[in-house]
């Protein structure tokens, strides 16, 4: 058999003979190791985790008794296949579109409910729950699976690995693996605003302070679990979402954002990112890298020029715009016949194209701590 010198000289005979080849190839790592920052320090990450809400659960919630569910049409509309997973959007969502442009995998499957192989589980799950929050008394709302719960299933799955590969190589798997946390929309939302069953408890700057503090204790029991790269979402603007713009729009979408919604997402980021800087200072020492991924003002600038991104409506959802028109609510409606125009598939999460938009600026934002 040839050796892949002889068969690659071979086949560059028409670049002009090997010197040729070889201009090229030099000429292509050249520009690897300015493109990619991880290629030059020989970085790789091995696999991607998620736990979060519905805006990274891929079908978690499919066994569960709850009305937070999407595996059924009309989601998963434009998925491969025309398949209704469980992902709450009309096609992939956040955790798939990370994975595939960090070259990692295609598609990042739910850790429940399907039939993992092992490159499945080398290479990463999600572990997010619809309806989930940092807030233990959120998931109730929805009967999801609680920030406490994923943490279980992530120690589930750790044991699971150590049977299959060893301790040894699990320990490197996790060690080298990158980390996402999504969640505080369901604690701000459906726990304060539109059931305010924190409300008698807590004024909002208190009740952001309760979440942040409960974002920080998942954050570093995930750390004490073995995960030393982790990025850390901030929320997006509340305010600008279908559901959100209809409470406060008199029955109808209003074309201006909820203020009062928004200023809670500000303030949440704004305190969070501050812990976070703080806790690096502190844990720099053992290898471990957290970083706050600004969500926010990217999305503000979504729905704010929806048509500078190929969008017309960015104030209603594909499949309808209340509170009401999500998850089981909408089971088998028809969409909308011009969902690519829209920023949002239902009352509260994005579409595919959208969701990819943010995606790749968020990677390019943060393209240090993901290489």
């Amino acid at each position: 058999m040839a050796s892949p010198t002889t068969t690659t000289s071979r086949r560059c005979n028409g670049l002009g003979g090997g010197h040729t080849w070889r201009r090229l190839l030099l000429v292509f790592l050249q520009l690897m190791v300015v493109l990619v920052p991880g290629v030059a320090h020989g970085e790789k990450i091995s696999a991607i985790f998620m736990f979060g809400d519905s805006i990274v659960d891929p079908g978690n919630n499919n066994g569960l008794l709850t009305a937070a569910k999407a595996n059924f049409p009309p989601y998963g509309l434009d998925f491969p296949g025309g398949v209704a997973t469980g992902r709450f959007s009309n096609g992939k969502i956040f955790g798939d579109l990370f994975a595939s442009k960090l070259g990692i995998k295609e598609l990042l499957p739910p850790y429940l409910g399907v039939d993992l192989q092992l490159n499945d589980i080398l290479s990463g799950v999600s572990f997010a729950s619809g309806g989930s929050g940092y807030d233990p008394l959120t998931s109730k709302v929805l009967s999801a699976r609680s920030s406490a719960e994923q943490l279980k299933l992530f120690h589930d799955y750790k044991e699971k690995l150590t049977a299959l590969v060893g301790k040894e190589e699990m320990t490197r798997a996790i060690s080298q693996a990158i980390f996402f946390t999504l969640m505080g929309t369901n604690d701000l939302m459906n726990n304060y605003f539109i059931v305010p069953l924190r409300k008698h408890e807590y004024d909002l700057p208190s009740y952001v302070d309760f979440l942040v503090s409960s974002a920080i204790n998942f954050t570093m029991t995930l750390n004490g679990m073995g995960a030393k790269k982790i990025g850390f979402f901030g929320l997006p603007p509340l305010g600008c979402l279908p559901s959100q713009r209809t409470l406060g729009g008199g029955g109808g979408p209003s074309k201006e954002c909820d203020p009062l919604k928004n200023k809670a997402s500000e303030l949440f980021n704004s305190k969070i990112s501050k812990e976070i800087d703080r806790l690096n200072a502190e844990r720099n020492v053992d290898g471990s890298r957290l970083f706050y991924i600004d969500i926010y003002y990217n999305f503000l600038d979504l729905v704010q020029n929806p048509v500078l991104y190929g969008f017309k409506e960015a104030s209603k959802g594909c499949c309808g715009s209340t509170v009401f028109d999500s998850v089981v609510f909408i089971a088998y409606h028809k969409a909308c016949p011009n969902h690519a125009d829209y920023i949002f598939w239902d009352g509260y999460h994005p579409t595919e194209k959208a969701y990819n938009i943010l995606v790749d600026k968020l990677i390019k934002q943060n393209i240090e701590y993901l290489m």
